[in-house]
This record gives structure tokens, C-alpha cells and sequence, in this order.
């Protein structure tokens, strides 16, 4: 068992990091810690298989529902499921997520501008990790 207060946090955005947990292969799911600071919003994504979200910490609002999520609130995003969100409150919002499949990002008009996949996730977090020790 790994502790995971001793990973690092990338940075991915302003506000926005995350810790990848495990991301074995594309075929299997992911797991990872994502960290928003309050105010911060995650952009319009679409998912191309489930997503299991718990709040460990802080609250977040679902941008295209209203719905709000605190901690202690189970989140299922079903294969398909199109969402942005933002943390509010005064504290980062702490989220454990399970995600099957791909993160498209998307914009406007529905053309994906981004995607993460596991592989993708977990050689960024790598690189990232990496030259944390390369630097010391």
C-alpha cells in the first residue's frame, strides 16, 4: 500500500492538479486525486466510460446541472456524460475519481480539443515526477 500524501501534485492548470494513483493501461481504469482550488472551473468534457467520484474535501457545483456535491458525496458519470464543474467555497475541493475510458474535452460546438486517456494521464504524471528528482 502507497501512501499517497508523499506523490507530488501536478500542476495541470492554474488551480487545477491532480496525482495519478493508477493507470495500468487504457483498457483498465484510472485512479487519481484531483485538487481545485476554489474558483477554479474544469472545462466542458465528455466521458467515453464511467466515472466514480467521492469529495473527500471541499465542495463543487456541477455547472450544467446546479447541482452542488460536499464532501462525502458519491458522484456516477455514466458513459456519454457531458459536464463542467467548479470548486466554491473557501477550501480546495479534494476528489477520488475511478475513470473508465477517455476525458474529451470539448468545445462549442462539440469538437473535442483535448483528450486524456490512462496512458496519456500516467506518462504526464511520470515526466512530472521525474524531473521533481532530476531537480533535486
Amino acid at each position: 500500500m502507497d501512501a499517497t500524501e508523499s506523490l507530488p501534485w501536478q500542476p495541470l492548470q492554474p488551480g487545477f492538479s491532480i496525482k495519478v494513483l493508477r493507470a495500468p493501461s487504457d483498457a483498465e481504469p484510472r485512479a487519481a486525486l484531483l485538487r481545485l482550488e476554489p474558483g477554479t472551473v474544469i472545462a466542458l468534457h465528455r466521458h467515453t466510460g464511467d466515472v466514480h467520484a467521492i469529495n473527500l474535501q471541499g465542495t463543487r457545483k456541477i455547472l450544467t446541472t446546479g447541482e452542488l456535491v460536499g464532501p462525502g458525496q458519491f458522484v456516477y458519470e455514466p458513459t456519454g456524460n457531458v459536464d463542467s464543474w467548479m470548486a466554491i467555497g473557501d477550501e480546495p475541493c479534494i476528489i477520488f475519481v475511478v475513470v473508465t475510458g477517455a476525458i474529451e474535452y470539448i468545445g462549442k460546438v462539440g469538437e473535442v480539443l483535448s483528450r486524456s486517456t490512462n496512458a496519456s494521464a500516467a506518462e504526464s504524471y511520470r515526466r512530472y515526477c521525474d524531473s521533481l528528482t532530476a531537480a533535486a
